[in-house]
């Protein structure tokens, strides 16, 4: 059994005053017994304005989140996710990247993923995103060995593209991460679903930190997200939800509980060829 940590966020667009907040939560989780700690979607930075990101964004190797996140991985020998940082991207390439890292237990960078599946989209008459604008589409799925399993990295709206979650249960993934900043005008009828949706198909357990409630914005208009930080066991059953305020959800994590949801339902292995439509 491994003790995972999914920490629910309300990022500001200010990245210093997140780090300070991110760091306390972290170490608070590991003092509670976390083993894999998990931040949620763009961790570093929520804004609507692509000025104010232009100012403020680093990349990979620049970003002050990123490196305090290895350094306290590496000080408390944890592994961490990096739900997702937006992050400029590197030349040519204009728009930024919206990047899911997974960090070992000596700080170094396991696995990197950038989000595939771009949130374009007109949700209410108020409400749209476009966000191929600013971000460039990732073109590679990503899994990644730890002692606790093979973990398959996915970004928010990716979790409505199922293909994705069948191909990396394929490559064996055990565990899939959904960090997030869900919208509240699908929240409430979509996330929970599509959430346990994947865990059943794939046999898998699914982790999702999420940011949550009304985000602090010094320029562009200010985001709200839906919360509700989900762990959901390979059966299908959420065993953990954060509700909607700022906080660490705990969930023990059982690697053997895939083998058994496997075996009772080897549907990862029923695929068969077809033509049409």
């Amino acid at each position: 059994m491994t003790r995972a940590a999914l920490i629910q966020l309300t990022s500001s667009d200010d990245p210093a005053a997140n780090i300070a907040t991110v760091r306390d939560v972290l170490r608070d989780a590991v003092a509670d017994g976390a083993a894999f700690v998990l931040t949620p979607e763009v961790t570093n930075c929520v804004s609507a304005s692509r000025t104010h990101q232009r100012e403020v964004l680093r990349r990979e190797g620049e970003d002050p989140t990123l490196a305090m996140l290895r350094e306290e991985a590496a000080r408390a020998g944890i592994w961490c996710l990096a739900g997702s940082l937006a992050l400029q991207a590197d030349p040519p390439e204009e728009r930024f990247v919206n990047r899911s890292l997974l960090i070992g237990p000596a700080g170094e960078i396991a696995a990197r993923y950038d989000k595939m599946h771009m949130f374009d989209v007109q949700v209410s008459e108020t409400e749209t995103y476009r966000e191929s604008a600013g971000y460039a589409p990732g073109d590679r799925a990503v899994i990644a060995d730890t002692p606790f399993g093979r973990i398959g990295l996915t970004i928010c709206y990716d979790v409505r593209f199922p293909y994705l979650y069948r191909a990396l249960a394929q490559a064996g993934a055990d565990i899939l991460t959904v960090p997030s900043a869900f919208s509240p005008a699908t929240g409430p009828m979509h996330w929970e679903p599509l959430l346990r949706a994947r865990a059943i198909e794939c046999g898998a357990w699914v982790l999702a930190p999420a940011q949550t409630g009304a985000h602090e914005a010094a320029r562009g208009r200010r985001r709200e997200t839906w919360g509700h930080s989900l762990a959901v066991s390979p059966w299908g059953e959420v065993v953990a939800d954060g509700g909607t305020a700022p906080g660490t959800t705990f969930v023990e994590i059982d690697r053997a509980a895939v083998d058994d949801a496997r075996a009772k339902i080897p549907a990862l292995t029923h695929d068969r060829a077809f033509t049409g439509p």
